[in-house]
């Protein structure tokens, strides 16, 4: 089976739902600044250096370090797919509150059921485990190492939707905060 080629699949499929989808997101009343994303961006172009072997040719990072057996690569894409499947419940579940970027959208509510009942970025919690499915499909150093580069790139996207989200919401944040773990359901 192409393990790898199903995982692209699915990677697509959420690309292609996230372009369809962005034109139905209310109209931004407030974003943050440049500065702000470049906290996030600054990761996210060292995280594709790190994935292009034409940009980091190193040997080593390109061996295997799981088999290439069919239990691994059925594995890797039943979790590629359970986070495409968990992002985009959150991401439907959000509906028009959502934004590429760091916002607060015209009559911007404070969504709290489904997957935000569970964890409050539930985007990235399903982004990190069908990363975490990517890495199992592809088994090199390379892609383990990308890891994280990833996570520090949706910690600090996620503190600056924390200082948003606190800003706009206030008490009523401070409560859900206290009830609903960041990234890791009952742990952080």
């Amino acid at each position: 089976m192409p393990w790898s080629r199903i995982d692209v699949v699915l990677w697509a499929i959420l690309a292609v739902v996230w372009v369809a989808a962005a034109p139905f997101s209310r109209k931004t009343v407030r974003s943050e600044t440049f500065a702000s994303r470049a906290r996030y961006i600054v990761p996210a172009l060292l995280f594709s250096a790190l994935w292009s072997r034409r940009l980091l040719d190193v040997p080593w990072l390109d061996a295997r370090w799981l088999p290439d057996a069919p239990w691994v690569g059925a594995l890797s894409v039943a979790i590629t797919a359970s986070g495409v499947a968990f992002t985009l419940w959150a991401r439907f579940t959000l509906g028009k509150n959502w934004s590429g970027t760091v916002t607060v959208k015209q009559d911007h509510e404070l969504v709290r059921h489904g997957p935000y009942g569970i964890t409050r970025h539930p985007i990235y919690t399903g982004g990190v485990i069908a990363l975490t499915g990517t890495v199992l499909a592809l088994g090199t150093a390379r892609t383990a190492l990308i890891v994280p580069f990833a996570i520090g790139m949706l910690w600090s996207k996620m503190r600056v939707e924390e200082r948003f989200m606190s800003e706009e919401f206030g008490d009523a944040y401070a409560d859900y905060r206290r009830r609903v773990k960041m990234l890791i359901p009952f742990l952080w």
